[in-house]
């Protein structure tokens, strides 16, 4: 047993496909979690990078870095009936900021976050026929507690019994796993790497925060949670969770008619529709959640990430050039600009880019009424002008961009 699992170490360090289907053994205590920062001294330029990013500063406590309130609080507004010694928690720092007080054990939302991209205020506060929740909980927000709707994806291993949690902000362990044992004994064995795990398990762990669905027994306890409760990386978070479905041709709070995501938080919802995750590839391939220099921690700007795989020398790239495929010059357009358009709404008008990777073409919007990267960029033109474009491209199939 001790040469096999020797040679099955060595088979994974050296990238050996085989390796990546090798099954931990059990072990004891493994259950035990002990934080991010219990990783850094034998993991330093890895941890050094993710202290970083917003998946370690998702949620900040203000005591500790006022700073981080980036809302206009100088300015007197209607909506913010709050205060900045009001705040213990930001959320957000990207597209929007919300602002979290605490009562008690529980953390609750105050009714008006900060549109980072525009600068200005804007209301929250979720209405019937959005989020499939609200109906369970009262429509006073200082009485939704957080707990079971936003922290199980803003913290690692939060505990509904206690509300208590190892770490705010997604550390090592949301990813790896209770890390006890490894800390203790390094090992491949006793650790969840999610690039060995098979593609499912390995994107599940994505999946657990970036989606929208619900636990497939609900409620627990008598409480309603939006988010995977027991599930830890490694799992089959099918077991925890159930994706939003969708009717195609509806037109619903999460979705679009033609089946893309219509708010954010749903790259999992659009991401098992694709081929992409059909064929196996992870999100890993894309993003690096350790960090990066790149936009959304991608390993490289976008379009080397596209074309690493989809050249046009690849069997898997477009026909032709790339610039007979887009009819624009690269200087002008990104591979993610017709793949990934920006249709998934976080705030305002601000939206975030789908996972699909499928084109909408302006007939899919005559359809089912989802913007396209066409008119949302020739905002000059209407689906029947971009269409009659798009049909007069010699490498363009007129039976995909349709009449």
């Amino acid at each position: 047993m001790r040469r096999q699992a020797m040679i099955s170490a060595i088979a994974c360090v050296l990238g050996f496909p085989w390796a990546a289907h090798a099954q931990p053994p059990s072990v004891p205590g493994a259950d035990a979690y002990v934080g991010s920062a219990a990783c850094q001294e034998c993991h330093e330029s890895v941890y050094d990078r993710w202290k970083d990013t917003r998946m370690a500063n998702i949620v900040v406590d203000v005591d500790e870095r006022p700073d981080a309130i980036l809302g206009d609080f100088s300015t007197p507004n209607p909506l913010v009936t709050f205060g900045v010694e009001d705040i213990a928690f930001t959320y957000g720092s990207k597209w929007k900021q919300r602002y979290f007080t605490k009562v008690g054990n529980d953390y609750f939302v105050f009714p008006a976050q900060w549109d980072v991209m525009n600068r200005t205020w804007r209301r929250y506060h979720p209405e019937t026929g959005t989020e499939w929740w609200i109906e369970h909980y009262p429509d006073d927000q200082m009485q939704r507690p957080t707990g079971a709707l936003c922290d199980g994806c803003h913290s690692t291993n939060y505990d509904i019994r206690t509300k208590q949690v190892t770490e705010w902000n997604v550390g090592c362990e949301k990813c790896h796993g209770p890390g006890a044992r490894h800390a203790a004994d390094p090992s491949l064995f006793n650790i969840v790497n999610p690039t060995r795990l098979d593609y499912v398990r390995g994107n599940d762990v994505c999946i657990q925060c970036h989606s929208q669905g619900q636990p497939p027994r609900n409620p627990i306890d008598g409480v309603y949670y939006d988010w995977p409760v027991g599930y830890t990386a490694g799992n089959r978070l099918v077991d925890y969770w159930r994706l939003e479905e969708h009717v195609l041709g509806e037109e619903t709070f999460t979705h679009w008619p033609e089946g893309s995501a219509h708010k954010n938080r749903m790259q999992g919802n659009d991401y098992v529709t694709s081929v992409m995750y059909t064929k196996g590839i992870r999100c890993s391939a894309c993003h690096d959640v350790h960090g990066s220099t790149h936009a959304a921690d991608l390993i490289k700007p976008a379009s080397e990430v596209c074309l690493s795989c989809h050249g046009p020398e690849s069997p898997m790239g477009p026909r032709g050039t790339i610039a007979q495929h887009t009819q624009h010059s690269a200087e002008k357009a990104e591979c993610v600009d017709c793949h990934m358009p920006q249709i998934a709404r976080t705030v305002g008008n601000v939206s975030v880019r789908s996972h699909t990777f499928r084109f909408i073409s302006p007939s899919d919007s005559q359809k089912y009424g989802v913007p396209n990267p066409c008119t949302s960029c020739h905002t000059d033109m209407s689906n029947e002008d971009t269409g009659r474009e798009l049909r007069n491209w010699g490498t363009i199939s007129p039976w995909r961009v349709a009449e």
